[in-house]
């Protein structure tokens, strides 16, 4: 299969984007602000240390009121080299590699349909690419919580329900690290002089996961490092913990508990560390009546769509959190985020940017 749709994700694909990794943010951001503008954008930057965010806006044509805000992201999980491993392909309505699914094919809709919509009426299109997305947006929560609160919608560009189904609703989401410093000493000849830190994380780690386990939060252990030798005790080690929760009440507890850690080993040192917040983002009234107006749209194109709240977190967790009138999942169908078998839909990128095209039209959200 062949389209311009696949051309422009296979452009996108090629140029690897992982999260911090400077170099490849920026040759990424300067192929996207070129489409971006290609499809009647204007394009500006926020410039933060770990990558340019993206700001773009397709002004109001014959129709006023607050603007949309879209939410998206360029970075990936996925590091430098993964095309190498994981290629880009395609058979049949299948597509691969590295970040097609989560989320350039986002992208691409978008893009295509701003191009279908530019010399038509519609409202003020804004757009937030956050550089930082796949660690918690850090530096992007203000820069998102500015943009949303003039907004009259916020869509998010993350990947739908299996199937297409919207998300109306995500668990909260919280990236701690638990740092430890312990006491370097030779393993062997004088062992009880040290403290070795990586024995103080292991147990550490233990005993949190049964504190969290008292409560319904989701708690990932995403990575572990320290010491450098293995005939010197590790004087430092540490954990980065992903706690998801729906209840922020269940959020502050572990938090607590987490600030309250006290070491095991009289030499030891253990700190813990919040790296970045997300709130929780319950269904509201205003994200239903989105919902409905997204559904009605969507079926006068023969679309047939539905939405309900997920696990993940992203963005649209501060909009939905503020009240804003939200709805996330708008990127096309596929599978396998964050994982090998990583796919997005041939044919699912042209349902998303007939969809978009038709929201943000002149007959639209803003109609």
């Amino acid at each position: 299969m062949s389209s311009p749709h696949l051309a422009a994700l296979h452009r996108l694909t090629a140029l690897e984007s992982p999260t911090g990794d400077a170099r490849s943010l920026a040759a990424l951001a300067e192929a996207l602000e070129a489409d971006a503008v290609r499809a009647g954008f204007t394009t500006a930057r926020e410039t933060r240390p770990t990558g340019d965010h993206l700001l773009w806006n397709l002004p109001a044509r014959d129709v006023a009121g607050e603007p949309i805000l879209l939410l998206s992201h360029y970075d990936t999980v996925w590091p430098a080299g993964t095309l190498a491993a994981m290629p880009w392909s395609v058979e049949g309505d299948v597509v691969r590699g590295p970040g097609v699914y989560d989320t350039k094919a986002g992208l691409v809709a978008l893009l295509a349909a701003a191009d279908r919509i530019r010399d038509r009426p519609h409202p003020e299109v804004r757009v937030i690419v956050v550089a930082d997305e796949e660690i918690g947006s850090p530096s992007a929560v203000d820069l998102v919580r500015a943009e949303a609160g003039r907004a009259r919608a916020v869509l998010g560009l993350e990947p739908p329900h299996p199937g297409g189904d919207l998300k109306t609703g995500r668990r909260g989401s919280t990236r701690v690290r638990i740092e430890v410093t312990g006491v370097e000493a030779h393993a062997a000849l004088d062992p009880d002089a040290g403290a070795s830190a990586i024995d103080e994380l292991v147990d550490q780690l233990v005993a949190f996961r049964a504190v969290a386990a008292r409560r319904p939060v989701l708690l990932n252990t995403g990575t572990i490092a320290g010491g450098g030798r293995t005939n010197v005790v590790a004087g430092h080690a540490h954990a980065d913990l992903g706690l998801r929760f729906t209840d922020p009440a269940d959020e502050e507890a572990l938090l607590g508990e987490l600030r309250s850690l006290r070491p095991v080993r009289a030499r030891a040192a253990v700190t813990a560390r919040l790296l970045s917040h997300r709130p929780t983002w319950r269904p509201d009234d205003a994200g239903a009546a989105l919902l409905d107006r997204i559904r009605e749209i969507a079926a006068g194109i023969g679309q047939r769509l539905d939405g309900r709240p997920a696990d993940g977190a992203a963005d649209t967790n501060t909009t939905g959190a503020m009240g804003r009138p939200t709805v996330d999942g708008l990127a096309p169908r596929g599978g396998g985020a964050h994982a090998r078998t990583e796919w997005v839909s041939a044919a699912g990128i042209a349902e998303r940017a007939d969809l978009l095209a038709a929201l943000l039209g002149p007959s639209g959200l803003a109609g």
